[in-house]
């Protein structure tokens, strides 16, 4: 084989596989919703299908069965989420802007993409007991983690001041937080948002010392 056949071939195999991707990602989109409503243990391939545009079949021949589809759709949502509060560590100023809007900011995204991270920390619990999840969440907690890093390590410097716990401690106490205001508030308590948004300032505070 010439090597301009060598190459149209790989530009061939590069176009369908990158067909191939974009084709679950939007089927993954599709199925997000219908995950996040209901959670794993009772969303099943046909479920997804029967609430989606989508075949039962097509599901299937673009993932290899739930376990695929579901860590796919939250590798997805946690790509937009990883990067939530860039912006607002990039225009901070002072330590008590930074301080003021990152809570602002967590208590806006429990209030629009609450059923969102539920599934997130679904599929966490679900790890503890399935293998098959495993390392998918491994990833996705190791880039939330720094995602909270970066806000408190620029935290830390704008108030002139050091981070006095390890970084996988601090992620532990402000998502720990976050997941206790996201259960308060699927429950219905209505001042959820506005208490994590209050509480997110003093916890912040703590982690750094002058």
């Amino acid at each position: 084989m010439t090597e301009a056949k060598e190459r149209t071939r790989d530009r061939i195999s590069r176009r369908q596989v990158d067909k191939f991707e974009q084709r679950r990602a939007q089927l993954a989109e599709s199925a997000l919703q219908t995950l996040a409503e209901l959670g794993y243990a009772r969303t099943s391939l046909r479920e997804i299908a029967q609430n989606s545009e989508f075949s039962h079949g097509v599901l299937h021949y673009y993932f290899a069965d739930k376990v695929d589809l579901l860590t796919h759709c939250v590798r997805q949502f946690e790509e937009i989420c990883v990067t939530r509060y860039d912006e607002l560590v990039a225009r901070a100023g002072t330590a008590e802007e930074l301080r003021r809007d990152f809570a602002a900011a967590m208590a806006a995204t429990l209030r629009a993409d609450a059923k969102m991270h539920r599934l997130w920390y679904d599929l966490r619990n679900q790890s503890l007991f399935d293998e098959s999840f495993r390392a998918d969440v491994l990833e996705i907690d190791r880039r939330r983690e720094e995602m909270i890093h970066h806000v408190v390590a620029r935290y830390a410097e704008l108030a002139d001041a050091v981070e006095q716990v390890p970084q996988a401690v601090s992620y532990a106490l402000l998502d720990g937080l976050f997941q206790q205001s996201l259960l308060r508030h699927l429950a219905g308590a209505e001042t959820a948002a506005a208490e994590l948004e209050r509480a997110v300032p003093a916890v912040l505070g703590r982690l750094v010392a002058g």
